[in-house]
């Protein structure tokens, strides 16, 4: 296609109203726009049950998919042609028909610590009101603090940043891509190095996902994709895969390329901090899966499936 289109085509994104999905739609947009100069976008707003249900822990109403369904089955009903999501919302499998066609360059991966306070988390009181929504986040926090006190920290980020800025919290754990992405970079007090605070699966990637059947519309998108990006994110998807992790459970997984090798570290805690396992692996890029995979079963060997088992029953 070569980035020339013949004639002009409309493309309809689905897209959450929260401003950071916004923002993710709108920079899909400008990129198929720039690539495309035929092409033109039109956004298609969508509410999702994640976004209806704020008053509970995520965990707690089954993660899986809480941000994508509503959105999928808009691609399937034909009122959108893509959907963009946060990668570390996107469940394992995908609905029949639909599929994962590009994932865009990853933004600063880490979590952000974010305190009016304190300059970093090193500095906070033992006992400490810590604002996440994270399990996976809690479960590392707790490790190091076990007097913490995690509190429940749900809605968008001008939401959280202002519960913050009331003094409910004394520090909040967001990802940093979410703050640099809305121009709030100054927000973040310390982006918490990743032997801290290992990220969640695909954190700091945009993905987006389409109908199979659309040859087009997927061709398209394969400009936009970043190979080492999708290598790293496969890589962490294996992984929650063969977990059977959702997005909302103790999970974390992180990969890098280094030259021709991929490295990957992955963890799962109890939320109160009390077990965490970890594994590492580095081999060949070629076995991207396969590392995760690999790290996985190493996970499950220590012990992790009882503490899935524990939080999916």
């Amino acid at each position: 296609m070569n980035g020339v289109l013949l004639t002009e085509k409309i493309i309809r994104i689905a897209t959450r109203r929260s401003p950071l999905a916004l923002w993710q739609a709108e920079h899909v947009a400008e990129r198929l726009e720039r690539t495309f100069p035929g092409c033109r976008t039109e956004l298609v707003k969508m509410t999702t049950q994640g976004d209806k249900i704020l008053d509970a822990p995520l965990a707690k109403i089954g993660g899986k998919g809480l941000f994508v369904k509503e959105l999928e089955q808009g691609m399937l009903e034909g009122l959108a042609d893509i959907a963009v999501h946060s990668m570390k919302d996107v469940p394992v499998e995908f609905p029949e028909g639909l599929h994962l066609a590009a994932i865009l360059i990853r933004e600063d991966p880490t979590d952000a610590f974010v305190s009016n306070h304190y300059a970093t988390l090193h500095d906070l009181p033992a006992n400490a009101r810590i604002g996440t929504s994270s399990l996976r986040r809690q479960c590392q926090i707790k490790e190091l603090y076990p007097e913490a006190e995690i509190l429940s920290l749900r809605g968008n980020v001008n939401t959280r940043l202002s519960k913050l800025d009331s003094g409910e919290y004394d520090a909040i754990i967001l990802a940093s891509a979410g703050l640099k992405r809305l121009g709030m970079a100054e927000r973040i007090t310390q982006c918490l190095d990743t032997s801290v605070s290992l990220p969640a699966i695909g954190q700091g990637a945009i993905g987006i996902e389409c109908r199979i059947d659309d040859p087009e519309i997927n061709e398209m998108l394969s400009a936009l994709h970043d190979s080492e990006t999708g290598l790293c994110v496969a890589a962490e998807r294996a992984m929650n895969a063969r977990l059977s992790g959702g997005c909302q459970v103790p999970i974390a997984g992180f990969a890098t390329m280094q030259g021709e090798q991929l490295f990957m570290r992955g963890l799962v805690g109890s939320p109160d901090g009390s077990v965490i396992y970890r594994a590492e692996r580095t081999d060949s890029v070629d076995s991207a899966e396969a590392i995760g995979k690999m790290i996985a079963e190493d996970l499950l060997a220590q012990g992790a499936d009882e503490i899935l088992q524990a939080l999916f029953h």
